[in-house]
């Protein structure tokens, strides 16, 4: 963490009123406890959260064998050439090490014959059920963060808000954490904060917030927002045609429409 950046999360994102959040209970008519769940806006296209796959490919033996075998003293030669620290080190939202590689949920749809979301369905635990259920995942994928994005789609998520927002960097924003982020203490604190999109990478850094990315952000005009649900695999992006297009047909990210969850 640098600490130019937790300087910066401090300083451009102070708390903001509990009400900021009202207008957002309404547009969801929903409570907020896993991120208030916007329409369209009238458009919308899902940030899928990254994957990784190790330079090994995935094994035969799941994570949580690999994990009980490790844990009673396998030691790194369990699998060759595999170092559980190089597989157990990752943080939420963080890439895994050099020797990690970025999985495509398009390369792995091929690959399994799994759709990337099948119709009906939004972006979680239970996507690509031939890879059976998370905790039997095989060794060398990971599983993409739940309820969080990140840092890398993160920053380049801001970089497209920033380039389709009328203030560009300069636009007013406020963030709301769901309490599920917050741990079971605090479920009756509102974390609401207010900052302008040029700071809203350093939120990744804030050290009130725990490395989460926020449940929703949003531009205080309401012309766009997004919510991370804490229990998807996906973020959502609600705004206008232009900006949802930009998303869509981004290199650095992977998103894309889910016309059953407008």
């Amino acid at each position: 963490m640098n600490e130019t950046s937790v300087a910066r999360a401090i300083a451009g994102w102070p708390p903001a009123a509990a009400g900021e959040i009202e207008w957002l209970r309404e547009l969801a008519d929903d409570d907020g406890l896993t991120g208030f769940m916007p329409p369209a806006l009238p458009d919308a296209a899902w940030v899928l959260h990254s994957m990784y796959e190790h330079e090994l490919g995935p094994t035969g033996m799941s994570y949580v064998a690999y994990q009980r075998a490790v844990l009673n003293g396998g030691g790194p030669e369990i699998i060759s050439g595999l170092d559980p620290a190089d597989v157990f080190g990752g943080t939420v939202g963080e890439p895994h090490g050099p020797r990690w590689r970025r999985l495509l949920w398009a390369e792995l749809s091929r690959r399994t014959g799994d759709p990337v979301a099948p119709e009906g369905h939004l972006p979680c635990y239970r996507s690509f059920p031939s890879l059976r259920e998370p905790s039997a995942r095989p060794v060398g994928i990971t599983g993409p963060s739940e309820g969080c994005l990140d840092r890398t789609d993160w920053d380049r998520l801001i970089e497209i808000l920033i380039e389709h927002s009328p203030q560009g960097a300069e636009t007013n924003c406020l963030a709301y954490y769901s309490p599920l982020l917050q741990g079971a203490a605090d479920f009756d604190t509102v974390h609401v904060r207010a900052g302008v999109l040029a700071d809203a990478k350093e939120l990744y850094d804030h050290p009130e917030e725990d490395n989460w990315t926020p449940s929703n952000l949003w531009a205080q005009d309401r012309s766009w927002v997004l919510c991370t649900d804490y229990d998807l695999w996906a973020t959502k992006v609600a705004g206008p045609a232009p900006l949802v297009e930009a998303l869509v047909a981004d290199m650095e990210i992977e998103a894309l429409r889910l016309p059953w969850a407008d």
